[in-house]
């Protein structure tokens, strides 16, 4: 029996597992992140909000090795890209803080209260100064949480809808998403963008309640519910979106 074991053949080896792409950029090797959609008939390159890699989309058909080449021979474009991008920085007592298009000035004395309260564009926070990151955080999650709430109430009103489970994301790729079960994710950053901006998103996803597309409809209805310009809004998050991720990495 032992020697019958030992003649067994030995078991194959596992695949390798694909290497992820990477391109030479400003002296870095940054991630590449390819996407197939059905919708697409060209490839579209983009860089992730924080800089963290190089997204493109393709159509289905399109070979994974076209879609490399494509970005590498655009690494000039997404070096000027990376230095577009806002310095990272810390929240401290005296940081502008942006807010629904506004700017808070951070104003932390312990003797504040803990939950942040808006003075006069100041922000005052009180509690562990260790801690002051964290809790306006954790306000502004909240109160994007509520804005979006009232936010997604009136448009489900407006389309006749009944208003479905919202949660907030933090998502790096996308500013709202509607799932298959009609539930609706708002990424919480926006509180720190204009209202009208963080409200064309909302409208933007209740109009996928209805059409789960971007189809002429869709766009029909987004013009429909969203009172102000969904150009504009798209405008501001495109030159200014990456610049909510300064702060709360």
């Amino acid at each position: 029996m032992i020697d019958w074991l030992r003649r067994l053949p030995e078991p194959p080896p596992k695949p390798a597992l694909p290497q992820p792409h990477t391109v030479k950029v400003a002296g870095r090797n940054l991630p590449v992140e390819i996407r197939r959609l059905p919708q697409a008939r060209r490839m579209t390159l983009r860089l992730a909000h924080d800089g963290s890699a190089a997204r493109i989309s393709i159509p289905t058909w399109a070979r994974t090795a076209d879609a490399v080449a494509f970005v590498r021979d655009r690494a000039d474009w997404l070096a000027a890209q990376l230095e577009r991008l806002p310095p990272p920085a810390q929240l401290a007592p005296g940081t502008a803080l942006p807010f629904r298009g506004d700017v808070l000035t951070v104003a932390w004395d312990a003797r504040h209260p803990r939950r942040p309260v808006v003075d006069d564009g100041q922000l005052l926070v009180g509690g562990p100064a260790e801690q002051l990151a964290g809790r306006v955080e954790r306000w502004l999650a909240a109160e994007a949480l509520r804005l979006c709430a009232a936010d997604l109430a009136h448009y489900c009103a407006r389309a006749g809808l009944p208003v479905p489970r919202l949660a907030l994301s933090n998502a790096k790729r996308r500013w709202g998403s509607c799932a298959s079960d009609g539930s609706i994710r708002i990424n919480w950053r926006l509180i720190m963008a204009p209202d009208a901006v963080r409200r064309s998103v909302v409208a933007h996803e209740v109009a996928h309640l209805v059409h789960f597309d971007h189809s002429p409809a869709f766009h029909a209805l987004l013009g429909q519910l969203f009172e102000g310009s969904v150009a504009a809004a798209n405008r501001w998050l495109k030159a200014e979106g990456r610049g909510l991720y300064r702060l709360f990495a």
